[in-house]
């Protein structure tokens, strides 16, 4: 049985450990190219019949988050994201809250109390032909 020698040794080892890197780098690589990214969330919501909202009547729909407002006349939501840092307000009877830092909005979604510096965002409803409501996001 030959012995190896020291030299052999460090060398053989070096080499192992620099291959092993590269290994290990390569499927580092691979990962990162395999990468898929989440779908964007969507931009339109079917949120049901006319007929489930009644006149003049305020229906949150948290899955949008919005809140649906039909009138006599129209259909109109106002989003529940704030326009500060992207929190979901609450609903209060004289407008929303931020729960994270605070902002008041009132009943139309304009600031009444920052930091936010701007209103809620109004989202488009579209009624369809055989009665179905569908909310766009900007």
């Amino acid at each position: 049985m030959s012995s190896i020698s020291r030299r052999d040794f460090l060398r053989l080892a070096s080499r192992g450990l620099l291959g092993l890197s590269g290994l290990l780098g390569l499927a580092g690589i691979l990962r990162f190219l395999s990468y898929n990214p989440q779908p964007p969330p969507p931009k339109r919501y079917e949120i049901g019949s006319a007929s489930d909202y009644p006149p003049n009547s305020r229906t949150v729909d948290a899955s949008i988050p919005a809140l649906i407002i039909r009138s006599q006349a129209e259909f109109r939501a106002i989003s529940m994201v704030c326009t500060h840092l992207g929190c979901n307000v609450e609903a209060k009877s004289d407008g929303f809250v931020c729960p994270c830092h605070g902002s008041c909005y009132n009943s139309a979604g304009e600031v009444t109390e920052g930091p936010a510096q701007s209103a809620l965002d109004t989202l488009k409803v579209e009624q369809t032909a055989d009665g179905r409501l569908i909310v766009y996001k900007n």
